[in-house]
């Protein structure tokens, strides 16, 4: 398939600038492909749609400061975004410009925090550069760094926890698990007052979730590795719903990557690695039944991944309905729930 085949025209005034008050008064497009049947309604709505013996899966996790700016020892500006952990001052980061940031030049974004770069010879201005600072280096990043929120997004978010969902926990990803923003703390109680189980899963989102499709064909695109994690009891939760014919529901393109990754032979296997995959329409589901997800890029992984749970053409008329309703698009925007995946 073409990346072409995964284009939509969207007006810039439905790119949404800032959360919606509350979170879980966002819009929510319902999709159920066994009924062919298109519903608008609101977030909050989404209890009515959930069935009392489903199970939820929500990515817990978190999103640090972790967007950079210093100056080389030359005195050129340089931008950095963290991605992965390597180990304990070493990161894997995106850095620019990426052609003056060699191996052994020195960055500095404070008095308290500092990095050098040891490894320069990966693709797409990825660097490995180890830092040095004063204190911790937590505590160095709280006072230097600045969060994350994507270039589309012009207006200044006054209120960090609006990139952070309510049940985060594991502080490491460069990019919110966007999906679960509209959750509050009360429609969460709702959820579990109704019967419908919660499990939890960790995949810190970085380059492969959001790094743009450049090849034509979309099958000579390499996805970047994301550290994942599910926990025993959380695999045994899936497992358990997957034996007793329960809908299992993924909150986000991420969670979906993660079962799918530990669950390639129908059974999920606890597990604490790092994940590639790379979804798209052919892809075979094993675990997932029905996912919630936001509005994504055109041509972008994630577009492809909802095209592959409800196949291209339906994908791209709900995206076509969503313009034309005016929904908001996303990382702030509004809401898809998507019933019914089709088996390839």
């Amino acid at each position: 398939m073409k990346k072409s085949d995964f284009y939509y025209n969207l007006p810039e005034e439905l790119i949404a600038q800032v959360p919606i008050e509350p979170r879980d008064a966002s819009r929510l497009l319902v999709y159920d492909s066994k009924k062919d049947e298109v519903c608008h309604k609101h977030f909050y709505d989404i209890v009515d749609y959930l069935n009392k013996d489903d199970l939820l899966v929500l990515n817990d996790t978190k999103v640090i400061k972790a967007r950079l700016f210093g100056k080389t020892d030359s005195g050129a500006n340089v931008e950095v975004l963290l991605l992965k952990r390597m180990g304990l001052n070493l990161w894997e980061t995106l850095a620019k410009p990426a052609k003056r940031l060699k191996n052994g030049k020195i960055i500095t974004f404070s008095k308290d925090l500092q990095a050098e770069v040891k490894e320069d010879k990966l693709e797409g201005g990825v660097k490995i550069l180890e830092f040095k600072f004063r204190g911790t280096f937590e505590e160095a990043l709280d006072k230097t760094a600045v969060m994350p929120l994507p270039p589309y997004i012009k207006t200044e978010l006054k209120d960090l926890s609006r990139y952070q969902t309510v049940y985060c926990r594991d502080e490491n990803s460069a990019a919110a698990p966007t999906a679960g923003l509209h959750f509050t703390k009360e429609l969460l109680s709702k959820i579990t007052e109704k019967g419908i189980e919660i499990a939890k899963v960790t995949l810190n989102v970085g380059l492969g979730t959001f790094r743009p499709v450049k090849e034509e064909n979309i099958e000579d695109h390499k996805m970047h590795s994301e550290f994942f994690e599910i926990t025993e009891e959380n695999a045994d939760k899936i497992n358990k719903a997957k034996r007793e014919g329960r809908r299992v529901v993924c909150v986000g393109t991420t969670s979906v990557r993660a079962v799918e990754s530990a669950g390639k032979t129908g059974k999920i296997e606890p597990v604490r690695t790092d994940t590639d995959i790379f979804i798209y329409p052919g892809y075979r589901f094993k675990i997932a039944d029905a996912l919630i997800t936001n509005f994504h890029l055109p041509e972008s992984t994630l577009i492809m991944l909802v095209s592959a749970f409800i196949g291209r053409e339906k994908t791209m008329y709900l995206y076509e309905t969503a313009v034309k309703e005016g929904y908001r698009f996303f990382s702030f925007g509004d809401a898809m729930f998507l019933t019914g995946k089709i088996e390839n």
